[in-house]
């Protein structure tokens, strides 16, 4: 699946994404100089679109300036097919921490990254670099490779041909090491992460697959090195993700074509 290109930013709606996108997911109020020196369009501009913005709820003008709107997060929750993936995923994550007490991720695929979608974790949850809605590459995490491990060959080929780049002293950017473990994730139907993405942070994950084998999303739990040993969780993980690709199937659920 490729990533979708944006409106062009001499286009209204592409201003409008231009100013959207230039958020951040600590900011809770950026004021309109700021928003202009980070889109770099024409003040009077930002300052308009803003008010319309504003005025559609995508947007949110507070004392401290302008934060992204509610009306964002209620179209996000009626989006297709994550609204239903999430539905029928979380109560087994919710299984899945209950088991491991570690940080239960849900992730999809868009072109070469991870968008994580849900996150579960207690109150003794380990740093990740991950949040909903954030991004990572697939190549360094265990939800990646799980995803990998069921992606077309020219899908994988794709990816690897962007260059993988070192995030951690251990993450693998040898193309016929990451071939390997996506080898050995497909055979086994679990991948893994150690500290590839992260330092101190290990990962399994299990891909949910529709009813062709094609990967839908993944679900992973990670924890740190000191604590974690994911090779005890193996069949929770794969039962999580199994379970939640059996209630999907029954729903006519499938995965997004690789091209779209």
């Amino acid at each position: 699946m490729q990533a979708h290109s944006h409106p062009p930013d001499r286009s209204v709606l592409g201003r409008s994404m231009r100013i959207l996108r230039s958020f951040g997911p600590e900011d809770h109020g950026v004021g309109l100089s700021e928003l202009t020196r980070r889109t770099g369009l024409p003040k009077a501009t930002v300052h308009r679109l803003a008010r319309e913005l504003v005025a559609a709820r995508l947007l949110a003008a507070t004392d401290r300036g302008y934060r992204l709107g509610r009306g964002l997060f209620e179209l996000g929750m009626v989006a297709a097919p994550e609204r239903s993936l999430l539905e029928v995923a979380v109560p087994f994550m919710q299984d899945l921490f209950a088991r491991t007490q570690e940080t239960v991720h849900l992730g999809v695929r868009e072109g070469s990254e991870v968008v994580y979608i849900a996150k579960i974790g207690g109150h003794r949850q380990a740093p990740t670099p991950t949040r909903v809605g954030g991004r990572m590459p697939l190549y360094c995490t265990a939800i990646g490779k799980a995803l990998l491990a069921h992606t077309s060959q020219s899908g994988v080929d794709e990816v690897l041909s962007a260059g993988l780049v070192r995030r951690t002293p251990r993450t693998v950017v040898g193309p016929g090491l990451l071939r390997r473990q996506l080898e050995r994730a497909s055979e086994e139907g679990v991948a893994f992460e150690y500290e590839e993405s992260m330092p101190g942070i290990t990962c399994v994950a299990a891909a949910v697959l529709d009813a062709g084998d094609r990967p839908i999303a993944a679900i992973s739990v990670a924890g740190p090195v000191t604590r974690f040993r994911p090779e005890k969780h193996l069949a929770s993980v794969r039962a999580a993700a199994s379970g939640t690709a059996s209630i999907l199937a029954r729903r006519g659920v499938m995965a997004p074509l690789e091209d779209e």
